[in-house]
């Protein structure tokens, strides 16, 4: 065994299809040719960004290690093994920052655990993105994920959250899958308080980014277009 333990990068990737030195710093390209192994949550699209920021790197000369629900804990612990023998390693984002409402967690507690080094690099992030843009509060904010997807369930958790926030002076981040944005829009307008703060923010980083905050009396009046567009909601009662 080298004496020599490898570190583990937390490699951050694109919003969306745009070119990767636009929202990444050069350092994520120079890690990036530097490593052959990567934990990634789909190797297809892992294999593509990788192609996309090194175009010369030997693609049949990665080791790729899959981290997607099906993958067992007994397997992921397996994955670190190639730090413990010298070698660094990456873990690679679907979209935005490893381990923040992306998988990944688990591999970087495994990290700490065999006191291996976990270096994050600098990436795009929607959630801090949508807050940073917000106008809400950036001192006090907290993320809750996805909400129930059982729309009565769904409707408790809003009104929760409204009540949480004015009792925090907290604002309130979620996300939905693209294909159901349109119908949390819809429950956020018939449940939320007329004058509660809401902020819809859409394609982070994309040509076609919006972002936009307003009393939620005044979306009663909007469409937004939020159809398959990955979304952050942002909610705050004062």
């Amino acid at each position: 065994m080298s004496d020599r333990i490898g570190n583990l990068y937390l490699i951050p990737t694109t919003l969306g299809d745009n070119e990767p030195l636009e929202v990444l710093p050069l350092s994520v390209k120079k890690v990036v040719e530097n490593l052959d192994h990567f934990i990634v949550e789909n190797e297809k699209s892992a294999r593509r960004f990788i192609k996309k920021i090194t175009p010369r790197k030997s693609q049949p000369g990665l080791k790729i290690y899959l981290l997607d629900k099906f993958t067992s804990e007994l397997e992921t612990r397996k994955y670190l093994d190639v730090c413990l023998k010298g070698t660094d390693i990456g873990l690679l984002s679907e979209a935005g920052v490893p381990a923040i409402a992306d998988p990944g967690a688990g591999i970087v507690i495994q990290a700490h655990q065999k006191n291996i080094r976990v270096i994050p690099l600098v990436g795009p992030s929607s959630i801090t993105m949508a807050m940073m843009s917000s106008g809400l509060n950036g001192q006090n904010f907290a993320f809750n994920g996805y909400l129930p997807i059982e729309k009565d369930k769904r409707k408790v958790v809003i009104k929760d959250l409204e009540k949480l926030s004015k009792q925090k002076s907290q604002s309130q981040i979620f996300i939905e899958t693209p294909y159901r944005n349109e119908a949390m829009f819809a429950d956020l307008k018939r449940v939320l308080t007329p004058s509660t703060l809401l902020c819809i923010a859409t394609d982070i980083s994309l040509k076609s980014e919006n972002i936009k905050t307003l009393p939620v009396k005044e979306w009663k009046g909007r469409t937004p277009d939020l159809k398959k567009r990955p979304t952050i909601f942002i909610i705050h009662k004062s």
